[in-house]
């Protein structure tokens, strides 16, 4: 039996910022993405909605190999006590080493701490790894958009998951 090494997951910094960058333009997939491709010039990684402290990062020795960003769904007081998935990204070589699954986790201890009830992401309904993977966490299926985007001449669905906390 081979054992993998355990991801450590910590918060992001402002140092972060092009690995992060880096991270989510090779990571980029018509099976998750719903924007075209990144090209040059790229946008900041860290804008005005999200900072470092809305990512979790997970790294494999001192390599930064995935994160996850955790915000609010709404800016509405009565929707505060709701945290949402809104990106998460592993690399392709530390697939399958258990970092999205330590994300998620962390992510979801991260939301109770600060008194969230609830936690929600959206998927795409051909995203099918992803799927079994926020399936095995607890997540079900709460709402469907069929149809919803249009991505390379196919109509693809959008799939709302969450899971009381």
């Amino acid at each position: 039996m081979i054992l993998m090494p355990v991801p450590h997951i910590r918060f992001a910094t402002f140092d972060d910022e092009d690995t992060l960058g880096r991270l989510d333009r090779v990571t980029w997939s018509p099976l998750h993405a719903v924007t075209p491709r990144p090209r040059p010039p790229y946008e900041p990684f860290y804008n005005e909605r999200f900072g470092p402290r809305d990512h979790l990062v997970a790294e494999l020795g001192d390599e930064v190999v995935g994160y996850i960003r955790l915000g609010f769904p709404t800016p509405l007081p009565c929707n505060a006590h709701v945290r949402q998935i809104q990106g998460l990204a592993v690399a392709d070589e530390a697939r399958g080493a258990g970092v999205g699954r330590a994300l998620l986790r962390i992510a979801q201890e991260e939301a109770r701490r600060q008194g969230a009830r609830r936690i929600t992401l959206r998927v795409l309904g051909h995203n099918t790894p992803a799927r079994k993977l926020y399936e095995s966490e607890g997540f079900v299926v709460e709402g469907i958009l069929p149809e919803e985007f249009l991505l390379d001449g196919a109509y693809v669905d959008d799939v709302l998951m969450g899971r009381h906390l």
